[in-house]
């Protein structure tokens, strides 16, 4: 049996603090409180008889972001100790890619993702966002109601990523429905890894047979030589990654646009530009929560807390960002990165200009569209989807005046 030091805790028999409730969705600043009253490092579930260590202070987090000596990426260990069916596997078993990689195996994977992603044109990301918006705001825009996660945020990522990706835009409801049951992690999350695996295996098998102007294809010509098999998980990582916490930071933002009045008329006037939004959301509602999973080596010391090997340690970004809500909505820099919602060190996101880019270019094109958005529903009484890993609204329902797609004042 280990022994633990006398002046370090461990939480083996405490009470963790149950982030897979439908109550940490609807109000998760009790449960980051809960956890923050443990001390720099909480003790939680991120499903049942799943435990981990949640980091909701910011050197400790900064610490295991950046110690690659005493932390690792690799959840092979873990994982032989929860069951098959647990419903948090989809998102945090082992595959071959930058996500669960170290030392030379992710630099190698992460120097693809950097190097096709750099051929990616701002100008052209830039019209393709504009294009699918043009062809949202289509449907509906001439119905004078809407709602912004299901008829905007998330279909405008699969349009966004399908092309990309080189699959056709018919590809994405499936899309859409199999990242959203995996990213949930409830009763449909082993049925949703299994469909989205299928999804890109498919999609690699037709960029193997005939390539196209894609990134998968980038990928499987890059010169560091990636087998078929790498480039079906650095895509399975790069897509999912890409279109979730995308198109809840769209949501997100455009939630807390829309329930400020004064701020909405503000951004429309064009006093105010829609990066200062994403930045206060990126501050106080991060969409990838607590996504930020490492293990320690060893048994080790951090912050007054003996962590034990093979059980993940869990930088919140949400916890860390919860705590600073503040009244104003301005004065940050759009640089300012103290949310470490990009995460930091070695796995630091390789595409955030991209991702900036594709979320203030979609809510500026949407709002010159639809100038006069109204919520059907105050903030305070907006739903959120479930799951330990995201803060993603369920619905963002809007009225305005009806429009149809050929108004004369916007750029194509």
């Amino acid at each position: 049996m280990t022994a633990y030091p006398p002046d370090r805790h461990d939480f083996s028999r405490s009470a963790p603090v149950r982030l897979w409730e439908d109550g940490f969705a609807a109000d998760p600043h009790r449960y980051y409180a809960a956890l923050r009253a443990q001390g720099p490092i909480g003790w939680a579930e991120l499903a049942p008889g799943v435990p981990a260590y949640v980091v909701t202070e910011r050197r400790a987090a900064l610490e295991v972001l950046r110690d690659t000596e005493r932390f690792s990426h690799d959840p092979r260990a873990w994982e032989e100790t929860v069951p098959a069916d647990s419903p948090v596997l989809g998102m945090m078993r082992w595959r071959p890619n930058a996500l669960f990689a170290d030392g030379g195996a992710h630099v190698r994977y992460r120097t693809t993702l950097l190097d096709v992603f750099d051929l990616l044109e701002p100008h052209d990301l830039r019209a393709r966002v504009h294009r699918a918006v043009r062809l949202l705001v289509g449907r509906i825009g001439p119905r004078g109601e809407a709602d912004l996660v299901a008829d905007f945020s998330r279909p405008l990522m699969a349009l966004v990523f399908n092309d990309l990706f080189g699959m056709p835009v018919s590809a994405g409801d499936r899309l859409d429905a199999t990242l959203g049951r995996m990213m949930e992690g409830g009763a449909g999350a082993a049925e949703g890894e299994a469909e989205y695996a299928r999804y890109v295996l498919e999609l690699i098998a037709a960029k193997a047979e005939r390539r196209g102007d894609d990134l998968p294809s980038r990928l499987l010509d890059h010169p560091a030589g990636l087998t078929p098999e790498e480039v079906t998980w650095q895509v399975f990582l790069t897509l999912g990654a890409g279109y979730e916490p995308t198109a809840n930071l769209v949501s997100n933002t455009l939630s807390r646009i829309l329930g400020n009045p004064v701020y909405y008329s503000t951004l429309t006037s064009g006093a105010r530009p829609v990066m200062d939004a994403v930045v206060e959301v990126l501050h106080h509602e991060t969409p990838l929560t607590n996504y930020g999973i490492y293990y320690a080596r060893e048994p080790v010391a951090c912050h007054g807390v003996w962590l034990r090997d093979a059980v993940p340690v869990v930088v919140s970004f949400g916890a860390l960002t919860s705590f600073a809500e503040q009244a104003d909505t301005g004065g940050r820099h759009p640089g300012d990165a103290s949310h470490l919602s990009w995460g930091a060190g070695p796995h630091a996101c390789p595409v955030k200009q991209h991702t900036l880019l594709i979320v203030t270019e979609a809510i500026e094109q949407l709002t010159q569209w639809l100038p006069d958005l109204d919520p059907v529903l105050p903030r305070e009484r907006l739903g959120w989807r479930p799951g330990p890993f995201h803060r993603s609204l369920t619905a963002l329902p809007v009225r305005f005046t009806p429009r149809s797609p050929d108004h004369p004042g916007v750029e194509s």
